[in-house]
């Protein structure tokens, strides 16, 4: 089996949005999905990783991430190249799956759970206006959730205030508004409902302090991101002020950003994505390396709907995940427009997929919308010679000599695969 054509998918409607298709000779296709930026990932995928991929065996997983990372981390490892990486990961544990007709978390080492527990994030999309009401009516938001059986939300009551100092300055008045919801949830629901606090990095420390000092009666599961996770000694000071766990970060990129958090009194939850940190392989990486600390994982979500699928594969395979992120309004908003076999969530809870591979597809649906972008690459090319375009390499003839003939080359030249 070899790869024979890799598809970049984009739709008007949601123009951060791109689906990555990896066809195989054999007809199976591989699909992932990453989200931001989706023109510059696009790009990243047909001319910067198709060349290296088309011809390969996509079974050889983990030799193609690092391939593809070595090509675009002189440039540092983040940007559209990684969230291109991020797709592809994905969509080759999908045709992995698929060929060996299992569940990719059984690929992972097997199932250490067939159920992990949601949060809702407080999301806005068609009917559903969670993101709204909870200024209006937050006990009533808060209620519904947990007549659904979900025990967890997540809102971001201190964004608005943030933006006319651009974070740089926080009256009481505005903060005792912000967190008006919260306090009417406690003084109505008690602790029936975890409630987790995200404010997208729009505070400096001093707030931020403020902040989490103020919360700390409405006892919230999580701060998340108060400030900006550019310095891991900053998180730590924030932290220190606070007995609620600081969880960092989906702005953290692949397990080497991540380490400094986990291995420091930065943060006590980490929370990558795994649509912009490497795919289903870095999120798996990065888990193991939190549970070495005792540290829990939270897969963050609020992308696109591969992400969920992928990201209940780590959840079922990977032990120290502590909670799974979830957009209710998105899920049953638009997520289902786009797949043909749906998640499965049950009194609170992201079920594990059943089908082999990821366990879903884009629907045919997909490809007769009219807002709709393709574009396919299957061009096979030799990083070694791409290459030489930044670098003074003898003419291609000579590497090609150089490396059929060189004994100590186990295999000869049935090894140029990669540099």
């Amino acid at each position: 089996m070899i790869i024979s054509k890799l598809e970049t998918i984009r739709v008007g409607q949601f123009p951060d949005l791109i689906f990555v298709r990896i066809h195989t000779d054999t007809g199976l296709i591989g699909l992932g999905e990453t989200w931001y930026g989706a023109s510059t990932v696009e790009s990243a995928v047909h001319d910067h990783f198709g060349p290296l991929l088309i011809g390969r065996d996509p079974h050889e997983i983990e030799r193609h991430w690092q391939s593809m990372f070595r090509l675009s981390d002189h440039a540092g490892y983040g940007g559209a190249e990684l969230r291109a990486i991020s797709a592809i990961d994905v969509a080759l544990w999908d045709i992995k799956g698929q060929d060996l007709e299992l569940p990719i978390y059984e690929l992972l080492g097997g199932g250490t759970r067939h159920k992990v527990r949601l949060y809702n994030t407080l999301g806005v999309y068609g009917d559903i206006t969670d993101g709204y009401d909870v200024w209006t009516k937050p006990v009533e938001v808060a209620q519904k959730l947990l007549d659904e059986g979900i025990t967890g939300m997540k809102m971001s009551p201190t964004d608005f205030i943030a933006r006319e100092s651009d974070g740089q300055l926080l009256f009481k008045e505005d903060l005792e508004w912000a967190l008006r919801p919260l306090r009417e949830i406690r003084d109505k629901l008690g602790m029936e409902i975890e409630v987790a606090n995200d404010a997208h990095a729009k505070w400096n420390l001093p707030n931020a302090i403020r902040i989490v000092r103020e919360m700390e009666p409405l006892r919230p599961m999580w701060h998340e991101e108060l400030i900006s996770p550019l310095n891991e000694d900053a998180h730590a000071r924030l932290q220190d002020a606070t007995s609620t766990p600081i969880a960092a970060s989906e702005r953290l990129m692949t397990r080497y950003q991540h380490r400094r958090f986990i291995e420091s009194p930065a943060a006590r939850i980490t929370m990558p994505d795994l649509t912009w940190t490497g795919g289903i392989s870095e999120v798996k990486k990065i888990g193991i390396l939190a549970s070495a600390h005792q540290m829990p994982i939270a897969p963050h979500d609020c992308v696109g709907p591969i992400n969920m699928f992928a990201c209940a594969h780590i959840c079922m395979s990977t032990p120290n995940v502590m909670i799974m992120e979830y957009n209710r309004a998105m899920h049953n908003g638009w997520y289902r427009d786009f797949l043909d076999t749906d998640l499965e969530i049950e009194n609170g809870y992201l079920l594990a997929p059943q089908n082999p591979g990821l366990g879903t597809r884009l629907r045919a649906s997909v490809f007769d919308r009219s807002d709709l972008s393709v574009r396919q690459s299957s061009e096979r090319g030799e990083p070694w010679l791409m290459s030489s375009k930044r670098y003074t390499y003898p003419p291609p003839e000579i590497q090609v000599e150089y490396i059929a003939s060189n004994p100590r080359r186990a295999g000869g030249a049935a090894n140029i695969n990669y540099d």
